[in-house]
């Protein structure tokens, strides 16, 4: 089990998360959780993807935006894990700000995770993958090299459609 730490455990306990077989999860248990996977194969290699999308609904009458956030353990060739959370936002932001929020969410979670992976992978080779529901086809083509550069430039490695699941399938699963 990872020692976060009361003060660590207590700033991430206020981030809700959900697993669909565990049920609800803070960001401390979720850490828990990638320890014991990572601990059944040692030998395996691993990334972490995180990906977030975003959907404007009407719910009588009002309209609302659905923000999810998933966190995904993968362990390659041997499936994985995932944990995600939901935000609604009343205020709907334009598609180029959806977007750069969308980015902005996965990059505050991975930058929130990463002391902690570094912990938990336990010198493992593993990678951090920031997935951005973006690509070279439809309304977001302009701004694929805009959020790529904000998220390389932030020290991870930048995924967009069709390569970037963690948000187009995995967080969309949920929004």
């Amino acid at each position: 089990m990872l020692n976060l730490g009361r003060s660590n455990e207590l700033r991430l306990a206020k981030n809700g998360f959900f697993s669909p077989t565990k049920g609800s999860m803070t960001l401390g248990k979720i850490m828990n959780e990638i320890t014991d996977f990572v601990k059944n194969d040692p030998e395996g290699v691993y990334r972490v993807v995180i990906g977030s999308d975003s959907q404007v609904k009407h719910n009588n009458g009002i309209k609302e935006c659905d923000f999810v956030t998933a966190i995904v353990i993968h362990r390659r060739g041997c499936g994985g894990r995932y944990f995600w959370k939901k935000e609604k936002v009343m205020k709907i932001p334009v598609l180029r700000e959806r977007i750069y929020i969308e980015a902005s969410r996965s990059l505050t979670t991975a930058l929130e995770l990463a002391p902690f992976l570094k912990e938990c992978m336990m010198e493992k080779k593993w990678d951090c993958e920031i997935h951005i529901d973006v690509g070279p086809n439809g309304k977001t083509k302009e701004m694929v090299n805009e959020v790529v550069g904000m998220v390389s430039g932030s020290g991870f490695t930048a995924k967009t459609k069709p390569d970037s699941w963690g948000a187009s399938s995995v967080a969309d699963k949920h929004t």
